[in-house]
């Protein structure tokens, strides 16, 4: 199964945001996903439609007093995260949830390399709002990547959550990655309805913290 995320043909547009009309309000705190293709929504007809929006939907209903910022780039990779956080974090964060790592390993990047940019990420925002609250969502990779290589990359996610006591997502695309209904037709990226499952993956774990 094709697992994790690219996408250069038709990006999306970065870093952006979904909000509803709570976000005037000086209580509203924010939720930020800092992610790739996945998370900026590549291939949908309204960015609101991937999962952050999704979430977003999620909370209004709830009536929680969050709003959802989509720092999504596709094709961004670990390095290219690591090199951006820094203006992303010009925003003030309260909840930041990293999704990235996918275009490291479908590209075959060495999983130490992968580690050390996301820990750089994580570190920058515990120096930056050590207040935050932390999540990170797992992705694993086809299996055609070797079966070390891809269960390393599997394993890199929780370690990196243990290590810096962050809620984890164990597999984001659980119940969606390599469903071919669930999935457009490079079979990577999902649809709407996959975008739903996967926002429901991770408002699980998402709605104790909120």
């Amino acid at each position: 199964m094709l697992l994790a995320a690219c996408g250069q043909k038709k990006a999306a547009p970065a870093e952006a945001s979904v909000t509803t009309d709570q976000t005037d309000s000086s209580s509203t705190k924010t939720v930020l996903f800092f992610g790739d293709s996945l998370t900026a929504g590549y291939g949908l007809d309204d960015p609101s439609e991937a999962f952050p929006g999704v979430v977003q939907n999620k909370i209004d209903s709830a009536k929680l007093p969050y709003k959802v910022v989509n720092a999504g780039l596709s094709g961004e990779t670990s390095a290219g995260g690591k090199g951006r956080i820094a203006w992303i974090l010009k925003q003030k964060v309260d909840v930041f949830v990293l999704e990235l790592g996918a275009n490291d390993g479908l590209r075959g990047l060495p999983v130490t390399e992968t580690i050390q940019n996301l820990q750089a990420i994580i570190d920058s925002v515990k120096t930056k709002y050590p207040k935050a609250k932390l999540v990170m969502l797992g992705m694993q990779v086809p299996p055609n990547m070797g079966n070390i290589y891809a269960n390393d990359f599997k394993a890199l996610f929780p370690a990196l959550a243990a290590k810096n006591n962050m809620t984890l997502v164990p597999f984001l695309l659980k119940g969606v990655g390599g469903v071919p209904s669930l999935n457009q037709h490079d079979g990577i990226h999902p649809t709407a309805a996959g975008a739903k499952i996967i926002g429901n993956n991770v408002w699980q774990e998402l709605k104790p913290i909120l």
